[in-house]
């Protein structure tokens, strides 16, 4: 804010000077005019696309620590994500190895982490652009139907932008019409609607945006009234969530007195009810459906989900809206199979497995012998679950293959993970933590030593593979290349991809809204406020379980839901603001450990066993009640004011 107001200053400042009628009349020759901009059809695409660049999609580009669009690759603050850490990385969802290595948890946890991202200058920054469009449509030479259009895909920008301040920093200034060098100082002051004010504006916008982009679901790259609704549905749900819950987390202070932060509990029916008509609008508008909905096998399940994130050009029956990536190499493709890639995988990529999904994350996935319920990996015959590492006190569970562990695990985690001894890219992927010798002692998590062992002539390797580090692709903890869960991430990478030596090989497309998660909101938004069309929500959790091969049906509870959202979701860069909408992340971290499920090879049978541990080298994990909102910079100049406890 404080950068809009100083570029808005400095034009006031020069119309106020002392200047004689032909320096008024000179051309600017620093600025391009609206007219060159919007004079033409090809001046207007220029424009959106600018402005479609610049909507806080959280997809591959965008992380905790530096913001959206960190593909460039010119050594800048934001060097293509080179730490590796993405939203889900700061859930109980995954952890990034390399982050872990450098940084720890929360890379620059000043106030207002995770990250410190300052959003406030890039927004207002969208926020001016997107005034700009809406000033000059009345005045281009369209017809009234692309007028509209073009209109509504403004206030579908306006909306997701503000929905992206508010649920960061609470009620922000409200600004829609840029100011000039006549308007006065009233104009550049702006101060901070409430918080509840500045949702009912976000959500108005998204409301005019579907009535303006009428019926046509358009190219899914494009914002249609089926995205409008659908974002909609996403920011009511948070709304309404935040009002349910906020006594869960209560903060105190000037900009709580003020309502600048936080809604009161009466607020959330209405929101709830926001969220169930316009996520109905869409589940009975008969435009969408689950991607091959009932597949045969969980085998066919599993690759159904992997296709879907894969290539969502595939699946748009269900895809709702997405960010496209067309150029690999460019800062328009990403680094997602970089740094996704197990080591063994990587080609002449240099670095990979960075992504690594936790043994938390792999626990909530249900057994189709026991559904309805997690099923955490159980490894020893007493059925413990705890993580106190290898205990030569206990039986542990034996399995001729890694992978036999995971057997009766949902078809999604096949899908989004990549397990010890599974297959990626044709390539058996070693993830062993450890081995044990015919005496029965035990190498167990060597911290940059894989040295050989002996058996009746053959040898074996503490962590699979061979002596060299490419061989496998686990539990080298010395680097942070190495998966230290003994789980990699599969959702959205292409197995069909051959990494080069070079940035941003990746054009997989980021699904931003489909109908999956529409369903949810729905159903979670029935069940918080016992409003809706409750059928229809059971009818969805249960949709949407059929395609993962589940056949039994499963009562509508909150429990269910909340769940399925969980798995269906995952790493989605959802589950963050899950947490926080709920005022969950407090408590399920607060002092947190994350955890990996250690596969060691026994010498004696021949056989693995699998070790419940805390990730080695990493540091528990808070998240205080003050980072629900951020910190707004320039207080002091600006004159807003300050979010609690900062």
């Amino acid at each position: 804010m404080k950068a809009y107001k100083i570029g808005i200053l400095f034009v006031t400042m020069l119309s106020i000077v002392g200047c004689n009628d032909s320096f008024l009349n000179l051309q600017p020759t620093d600025k391009v005019t609206s007219d060159a901009i919007f004079g033409s059809p090809e001046g207007v695409k220029v424009f959106m696309a600018n402005l479609y660049s610049q909507a806080p999609i959280e997809d591959f580009g965008f992380t905790p620590d530096k913001g959206f669009n960190t593909n460039n690759t010119d050594g800048g603050p934001k060097d293509a994500n080179n730490g590796c850490c993405y939203p889900y990385h700061i859930t109980e969802e995954a952890l990034g190895s390399q982050v872990e290595t450098l940084k720890g948890w929360y890379p620059g946890s000043e106030p207002g982490a995770p990250g410190n991202y300052d959003y406030w200058v890039p927004a207002y920054k969208l926020n001016r652009d997107i005034n700009m469009l809406v000033e000059v449509i009345p005045t281009l030479a369209l017809e009234k139907t692309a007028k509209e259009k073009l209109k509504g895909e403004a206030l579908f920008l306006r909306a997701y932008l503000y929905f992206a301040l508010v649920k960061r920093y609470g009620g922000v200034p409200i600004i829609t019409k840029n100011a000039g060098p006549s308007d006065g100082l009233e104009a550049l002051n702006v101060p901070r609607s409430t918080e509840k004010q500045t949702w009912d504006f976000a959500l108005a916008c998204a409301d005019t945006a579907a009535v303006l982009l009428g019926d046509d679901d358009g190219t899914r790259r494009r914002a249609s009234k089926w995205s409008a609704l659908a974002l909609k549905s996403r920011m009511a749900l948070h709304a309404a969530s935040v009002a349910k819950y906020w006594e869960s987390a209560p903060l105190s202070g000037p900009a709580v007195d003020a309502k600048l932060v936080g809604l009161s509990a009466e607020d959330a029916k209405a929101y709830y009810t926001q969220c169930i008509v316009a996520s109905e609008a869409i589940l009975k508008s008969g435009k969408y459906s689950l991607y091959n909905p009932t597949p045969a096998t969980p085998t066919e399940a599993a690759e159904n989900y992997r296709t879907l994130f894969e290539d969502p050009n595939k699946a748009l029956n269900e895809v709702i809206f997405l960010k496209g990536y067309t150029l690999s190499g460019t800062n328009l493709g990403t680094n997602q199979d970089q740094w996704g890639a197990p080591i063994q995988t990587t080609d002449a990529w240099p670095l990979g497995g960075r992504l690594n999904v936790t043994l938390d994350m792999v626990d909530m996935y249900e057994n189709y012998s026991n559904p309805g319920q997690s099923a955490p990996i159980v490894t020893t015959t007493d059925g413990s679950l705890d993580y106190q590492g290898y205990k030569s006190t206990k039986t542990y569970l034996q399995f001729s293959k890694p992978t036999d562990i995971f057997a009766d695990k949902d078809a999604r985690l096949h899908a989004s993970v990549i397990l010890p001894g599974s297959t990626w890219k044709g390539i058996q992927i070693i993830m062993q933590g450890g081995l044990i010798k015919p005496d029965g002692t035990i190498i167990y998590q060597p911290s940059n030593n894989n040295a050989g062992v002996s058996v009746r002539g053959t040898t074996y390797y503490p962590l699979g593979g061979g002596p060299s580090v490419v061989s496998f692709s686990g539990f080298y903890i010395s680097d942070g290349n190495h998966i230290r869960t003994g789980f990699g991430l599969k959702k959205f990478m292409n197995q069909n991809l051959k990494l080069q030596g070079f940035w941003n090989q990746s054009t997989t497309d980021w699904i931003d809204f489909r109908l999956a998660e529409v369903m949810l909101n729905h159903a979670e938004a029935v069940l918080e406020s016992s409003s809706g069309d409750a059928t229809l929500a059971a009818k969805s959790l249960n949709d949407i379980r059929r395609r993962a091969a589940f056949s039994s049906i499963l009562p509508l509870t909150l429990e269910n839901v909340l769940r399925e959202r969980k798995v269906e979701l995952a790493f989605e860069n959802l589950r963050y603001w899950d947490l926080i909408r709920r005022r969950d992340y407090h408590t399920e971290f607060n002092n947190r450990f994350k955890h990996s499920l250690v596969p060691v090879f026994d010498t004696r049978t021949m056989k693995y066993i699998f070790v419940r541990e805390k990730v080695m080298n990493t540091n528990p994990q808070t998240f205080p009640s003050v980072w629900y909102y951020k910190p707004i910079l320039g207080v002091g100049s600006n004159g807003l004011i300050q979010n609690p406890q900062y």
